[in-house]
């Protein structure tokens, strides 16, 4: 898939790795549709990249007929669809024995919801119009690009949750990919370390420059602008398909 060809929906898509996504491929001649919960960020986000080649579009990713109903309209404003690249989550930390009682269900069960289910929920409809769209070169008619974590594998102390539902987005990546192959349709996910999103970069400076030597090589901090790059890679190499690709600078995560 030739980078100005992409007509892209991004979740999460207003600002940390999903904006950075948005500039790489508006940067290559690509169109986005930007799924995300906070106005303001939107507003900023399309006055950035022009509003020829981004649209904001308010979607909670959990809602199944509004995510349907979404999708279709940003299909409408790029002038079809053939890459969805989910970014958005949450963190949703906590112990599972907490200082003053267990987590509350409700708290697990929102992480997964929005990480896990929302990925799923996006996915689908994502395919679902995908499938129809005209065959190019091997076939293809899209590529889905969902965003795990290495938490998935070395989940932390208090990551009970988080880790679960990034577990579930690499579990459902292989078999996503064997049934959409019918479809001409990939699914590939990539499970980055430590990145300089907004979260970390509200930390001090001596916080963010202690958790960056934790990795091996580069010691720092991944760059949004690193996360984007290889998304695009994976848009346009074909034979990237149903596979988990870390992108952690060889990072294991300890247990705390």
């Amino acid at each position: 898939m030739q980078p100005d060809s992409i007509r892209a929906i991004v979740t999460g898509g207003v600002s940390g790795l999903g904006f950075a996504v948005a500039q790489r491929l508006v940067a290559d001649g690509g169109k986005v549709a930007l799924l995300d919960v906070n106005d303001d960020k939107g507003a900023e986000a399309v006055a950035a990249l022009g509003a020829a080649n981004a649209r904001y579009f308010r979607t909670d990713v959990t809602d199944e007929a509004g995510v349907a109903a979404t999708l279709e309209a940003a299909r409408d404003f790029l002038g079809g669809l053939n890459a969805a690249i989910s970014c958005a989550g949450v963190l949703g930390a906590g112990r599972v024995l907490g200082k003053e009682a267990p987590m509350p269900l409700d708290g697990f069960a929102r992480t997964v919801q929005i990480n896990l289910v929302g990925s799923f929920n996006v996915a689908k409809a994502a395919a679902n119009l995908m499938q129809h769209n005209a065959p190019g070169e091997d076939g293809e008619r899209g590529v889905i690009v969902n965003t795990a974590s290495v938490a998935a594998y070395e989940g932390q102390i208090g990551q009970a949750a988080y880790s679960a539902s990034k577990g579930g987005v690499v579990g459902m990546t292989l078999p996503m990919a064997r049934e959409l192959a019918a479809s001409g349709i990939r699914v590939v996910t990539i499970a980055p370390g430590l990145f300089l999103t907004p979260m970390m970069a509200a930390l001090p400076a001596e916080a963010q420059e202690s958790l960056g030597k934790q990795v091996p090589f580069p010691p720092r901090l991944g760059r949004p602008a690193e996360y984007a790059s290889f998304v695009r890679q994976i848009v346009e190499n074909p034979m990237l398909n149903g596979e988990t690709i870390r992108l952690d600078g060889a990072i294991r995560m300890a247990p705390r």
